[in-house]
């Protein structure tokens, strides 16, 4: 009867789902098939991806100037985001829509499924580690969607597992891999100066330890400074191996330095307190301060360094609340289960039996059953015995998808003046027949160009001059909007109009 015993327990590991497979599971159906699959295109940004993709496999040629704007054709354009665009218009070619969101999924469901199962290997207990991520999974919600930046999220949550484990275990064998996953995020997309980050902070880190008085602390630090410096370097060239070489890593520089930019793009921008993500990130925020006290403050200086960066960045930029509620529950979930005596027996009766069955079931058999039935699902255009259950798509009451219908039936050729956060979308449905004046690519249009666009979208002194000057005959804006009353007012025509937006011509 014993012999069975270990022969049993890998059947069971093998089919039983751990918490980890659920959250994955869960997310994954979620964002494909549930309430939340309309909210990975409610940016318009993927459109342009999509068709940036699009056009480098069917020419073969990384694009080094723009074809998608009406004004700026031929324009130097750093498509820094090149490798993952390619992968969309590949997926977009063979699976649509449905493809663009359910690869978004996966990256997403996997980057917090991994969160959730590192955090308990740091020391996690198994219900404190389920009540903050939930928490750190709403904050991290202000920014699902279908965009490149999800891979920066999954590479740097692998970035901060490795350093962490070279730091407490001496295991530097994932650390020597840097280099070669640098030279694909670099293509991926911007955030590859995150890895660039995580990897200063763990060299500090290092050169303190190496100064301490204290011998244990002192013992190996000098090792682990020679070690990431040396992976640092690694990084820097491997960095330099992309489309542009040293000039991407000035134009990245210059756009995140740029006040301009920082002041008036949303994802820059503080976050809102009233929303629930902003709300749960400041709860995640008491929580890791919690934990710090906690822990009577004893953190190891890369801990310090992460905790402090996370809290600086999160509340600086709303796009950074994700990434930084990742870090900050990887980092003070374990001080919290291992402190407090109340929480330490607490984590101690579910340890024995839920931590360790937890971490044991390593079969993933569901995880692995969904993604294939979702796979063939959207392989059969999303339709299941002729029922649609997976339909992804562009929200018609966020986008002009009935204005962008009018202008396919009419033939319109115009180049098209809209909303910068509609250009993507205008971008997917309408190029090449036609290009548009401005989109969200701010980097690329610059802050001169910006500027006259926001003196037209606030109907300031001059405005019309600016439309001249571009040579303006077609316009999709919010019917309701400040513009769109100018327009009327100056004698444009209303050839459409519905509760979303309106098509004005010159008259």
């Amino acid at each position: 009867m014993s012999s069975n015993t270990p022969s049993s327990n890998q059947v069971i590991q093998f089919l039983l789902p751990s918490v980890t497979d659920l959250i994955f599971v869960l997310l994954l159906v979620s964002l494909t098939y549930g309430r939340l699959g309309p909210r990975l295109l409610a940016d318009a940004d993927v459109g342009w991806h999509i068709r940036n993709g699009e056009n480098i496999l069917a020419t073969h040629v990384i694009p080094r100037t723009n074809s998608f704007s009406a004004t700026l054709a031929g324009q130097t354009w750093y498509s820094w985001e090149w490798l993952y665009d390619a992968l969309l218009g590949w997926v977009h070619g063979h699976l649509g829509l449905n493809g663009v969101v359910l690869i978004s999924a996966l990256i997403i469901a996997f980057t917090m499924a991994a969160v959730f199962r590192m955090t308990l290997r740091k020391g996690g207990s198994l219900p404190v580690t389920i009540v903050v991520f939930l928490v750190c999974l709403v904050a991290s919600s202000i920014h699902f969607l279908a965009r490149p930046h999800i891979v920066s999220w999954l590479l740097a949550v692998f970035w901060f597992w490795a350093l962490d484990r070279y730091e407490r275990e001496r295991s530097a064998g994932m650390v020597w891999f840097f280099p070669s996953l640098m030279m694909l995020w670099v293509n991926l997309h911007g955030g590859f100066v995150l890895g660039f980050v995580l990897l200063g902070f763990y060299l500090i880190a290092a050169v303190v330890d190496l100064l301490s008085r204290d011998t244990v602390i002192r013992s190996g630090a000098r090792e682990r400074a020679i070690t990431i410096g040396l992976v640092l370097v690694g990084c820097g060239v491997a960095s330099l191996i992309n489309p542009y070489s040293y000039k991407l890593h000035v134009h990245v520089y210059e756009y995140l330095t740029n006040r301009f930019y920082m002041q008036h793009i949303d994802e820059f921008r503080a976050p809102n307190l009233g929303g629930l993500p902003a709300q749960a990130f400041v709860l995640l925020l008491i929580t890791a301060a919690f934990g710090i006290w906690m822990a009577r403050g004893k953190l190891r200086t890369s801990e310090w360094l992460i905790v402090a960066f996370s809290v600086y960045s999160g509340l600086w930029a709303a796009r950074n609340i994700p990434i930084a509620s990742m870090l900050l529950v990887m980092v003070t979930v374990p001080l919290i289960s291992k402190s407090d005596w109340t929480l330490r027996r607490f984590a101690a009766l579910a340890r024995p039996q839920l931590d360790r069955l937890e971490l044991n079931l390593r079969g993933h058999l569901w995880p692995v059953m969904v993604v294939v039935a979702t796979l063939a699902i959207c392989l059969n255009g999303g339709r299941v015995l002729n029922k649609q259950v997976i339909a992804a798509h562009f929200e018609p009451s966020r986008f002009p998808v009935r204005a962008v219908s009018v202008l396919a039936e009419r033939g319109s050729t115009n180049p098209i003046f809209s909303l910068d956060s509609w250009g993507g979308y205008l971008i997917y449905t309408r190029y090449p027949e036609q290009r548009v004046f401005v989109d969200d690519r701010h980097d690329f249009y610059g802050e001169p160009y910006l500027r006259d666009y926001l003196r037209v979208l606030h109907v300031e002194p001059g405005w019309q001059e600016i439309l001249d000057r571009w040579g303006v005959n077609l316009v999709v804006f919010p019917a309701k909007s400040k513009f769109s009353g100018a327009l009327v007012r100056a004698g444009w025509k209303t050839m459409y109009q519905d509760e979303t937006a309106a098509i004005f011509v010159r008259p």
